[in-house]
């Protein structure tokens, strides 16, 4: 079965949210600073991830081009 990701930002709170699928009944897990995964509650696998404070780590972005989350993520193709 095809899984879409989902991208979503709020400037306002400056969240970032990226899910996979449909959205399901869930809770986060904090994972690193301002990092948290989305589990599903009913399963207990991780369906997502969000970054708090997004748009200051993207600021640091700009100066070394690169920043690193406290995750990993498989991808695999359909």
């Amino acid at each position: 079965m095809e899984k879409k990701l989902n991208i979503w930002f709020d400037k306002e709170g400056d969240f970032l949210e990226l899910t996979v699928g449909k959205p399901v009944k869930g809770f986060f897990r904090e994972v690193g600073d301002d990092v948290l995964e989305r589990v599903e509650a009913k399963t207990g696998k991780v369906v997502g991830f969000s970054i708090l404070n997004f748009s200051k780590r993207f600021e640091k972005l700009k100066e070394t081009k690169r920043f690193q989350l406290p995750l990993s993520i498989e991808l695999k193709s359909g």
